[in-house]
């Protein structure tokens, strides 16, 4: 399974938990989410030790999930409470317990090691607790394709002009030159297109209709979240770049989990500097960003397809796929690093490294 299991994985906003049991698959793990009495999330492995039944077959008993088979009794960390018939409580009975990160009204799950669960590495964007930025949350945009070709896509400008040439991009950015960043931890592609016919997305929301100087920075924060920085403003103003919030300026915000390895789910949402408070601005934002998240999912599913295929030769690789590259080694050599424990440095060592 080509997974990084250390790391917090998005499932979804705050809203959709509540007291039902909420199944859910991430990195092909079948798991079970509730909130307990004090409001807090808890998510479980879904699957009884007894007979396997998936425990969201089952009913919530106060903070408990009892089996829906044989009436066995699980607590949200997931030790067993009860066996129906019996007073022991054999070693085996329990189910793993997830930890879980709630902020920003989003839900993230620590899918590997627990004790490696340290919230400094979840996500986080200055932007989301500032004044003066709107936050919304969008919607899952389900995708028959592993979260690789997903989160690559996240990070290449160039298909802008290919895949959106309505919405976010036009005929003006072909040949405009991909910027790429990547001895940081996080990945950046970028470009600017000056003085250029605004895009359809911002003749709609920003209300531009002469030449405008736009932006797109794609940051891919490891192992799959994407920040897409992107706005415009009047070519007549020259913005400098490190000026962008003078601009319509748009944060969309991609937290791309692994349900399988063909099957990826995008939760999508959005920050902007403009038309705060204004709920028809979102929902006009919205409905734009469908039409665009659905061209990029036509061609993932498409690419994915084809990749199941026998192939005749390797693929090739151009120029505008420094970041895509980057980011799959990134990925390899961290699936890698997890699948060995490291002892660190010997202590009284029986051999001698010489070079």
């Amino acid at each position: 399974m080509s997974f990084v299991r250390n790391a917090w994985y998005v499932a979804g906003w705050s809203t959709d938990f509540g007291d039902e049991l909420v199944p859910l698959t991430l990195l092909a793990q079948n798991l079970v989410a509730y909130r307990t009495s004090d409001g807090q999330i808890a998510v479980l492995e879904d699957r009884c030790p007894h007979r396997l039944l998936p425990l969201s077959k089952g009913k919530r008993i106060g903070d408990t999930i009892q089996c829906g088979y044989h009436g066995m009794t699980f607590g949200a960390d997931g030790a067993c409470v009860r066996v129906p018939g019996q007073s022991n409580l054999p070693k085996s009975a329990y189910v793993d317990s997830y930890p879980v990160l709630e902020r920003y009204g989003i839900v993230f799950i620590w899918m590997g090691d627990a004790d490696k669960a340290d919230p400094a590495l979840a996500f986080d964007l200055p932007e989301l607790g500032q004044e003066g930025w709107h936050v919304h949350h969008g919607d899952k945009l389900h995708i028959r394709a592993n979260y690789l070709n997903v989160a690559e896509n996240l990070v290449d400008p160039a298909h802008v002009s290919f895949v959106h040439p309505t919405t976010l991009g036009n005929a003006a950015s072909e040949n405009v030159p991909v910027h790429v960043k990547t001895a940081d931890e996080v990945i950046v592609a970028w470009r600017w297109i000056r003085d250029a016919e605004p895009i359809g997305f911002f003749k709609a929301f920003g209300g531009f209709s002469g030449n405008v100087d736009r932006w797109h920075y794609y940051y891919l924060h490891m192992p799959s979240t994407a920040v897409i920085d992107f706005g415009s403003s009047d070519a007549k103003l020259e913005l400098p770049e490190d000026q962008r919030n003078k601009g319509v300026r748009i944060f969309a915000l991609h937290f791309v989990t692994p349900v399988t390895e063909d099957y990826t789910i995008d939760h999508w949402m959005h920050l902007r500097n403009t038309a705060l408070g204004d709920d028809a601005a979102s929902d006009q934002m919205d409905a734009m960003f469908r039409v665009a998240f659905a061209e990029d999912k036509a061609i993932l599913e498409a690419v994915h397809q084809e990749e199941q295929r026998p192939q005749k030769r390797k693929p090739i690789r151009i120029a505008i796929d420094k970041a895509p590259n980057v980011y799959r080694k990134r990925i390899r050599d961290r699936i890698e690093a997890e699948a060995t424990d490291d002892l660190g440095d010997p202590v009284a060592p029986v051999f001698v490294q010489h070079d």
